[in-house]
């Protein structure tokens, strides 16, 4: 699993009001069925982050940009070394989000053994959804997740196949990261991941809570 650690701000609508100042540290495992002792943690920073309405920007340096559909779990209370069993106390929603990847170059940084900073932390490569208030998704590990590419699927698949629960997340990240209000965690991504060209456009959802479409361009 990978951890992307954000410092900066986020406002998200809730039903009620606006969330505001969400400090954002994602984490985010590996495709549901690939194992692993422990979580594999990465950082992205808040200009990550791209809403509906403005485009995916695939890096100049990059000609292999794949997509991953997650549930991204904000934290609404902070805390160190969260017990699992406390852990879902932390919580105050979710999100949709989307971890883009410039596959080519993460090949490169795993190969020479360098972090994946350049592969997972440019401008856009963060879609996310509005807030979703914890009341909407009473059983976050049984979500059913998917994405298409031109109205193609491409990814679909359920939070239940995750090998790291969210609770364990929660309490792993907490042992030597403090979490704070308004961290976002990302939680894994079904098998279906792929390559999206300019001018794509994707759709994704949570089935019965949310969707979201974005287009791709490339920075000019």
């Amino acid at each position: 699993m990978d951890l992307c650690f954000m410092t900066g701000s986020l406002s998200m609508d809730t039903d009620t009001s606006k969330r505001e100042a969400l400090n954002n540290r994602c984490v985010i495992q590996p495709p549901f069925k690939l194992r692993t002792e422990e979580p594999i943690l990465f950082l992205k920073p808040p200009s990550a982050y791209v809403r509906e309405g403005s485009p995916v920007l695939v890096p100049r340096y990059s000609s292999s940009l794949h997509h991953e559909v997650e549930l991204g779990v904000v934290i609404g209370k902070g805390g160190t070394a969260i017990p699992q069993a406390a852990a879902m106390e932390h919580v105050a929603g979710y999100a949709l989000c989307l971890d883009m990847t410039a596959r080519d170059v993460q090949d490169v940084c795993k190969a020479k053994g360098l972090p994946w900073t350049r592969a997972k932390a440019f401008n856009t490569s963060c879609p996310v959804s509005d807030f979703i208030p914890k009341e909407r998704i009473p059983d976050p590990g049984n979500v059913k997740l998917w994405l298409k590419v031109n109205d193609q699927l491409r990814q679909s698949g359920c939070t239940s196949q995750m090998i790291f629960s969210i609770p364990y997340l929660i309490s792993y990240i907490s042992e030597f990261i403090t979490l704070e209000e308004g961290d976002l965690i990302l939680t894994g991504t079904p098998k279906g991941v792929s390559a999206v060209q300019e001018r794509d456009e994707l759709q994704a959802g949570i089935e019965d809570v949310v969707t979201m479409s974005f287009r791709v361009d490339r920075k000019e």
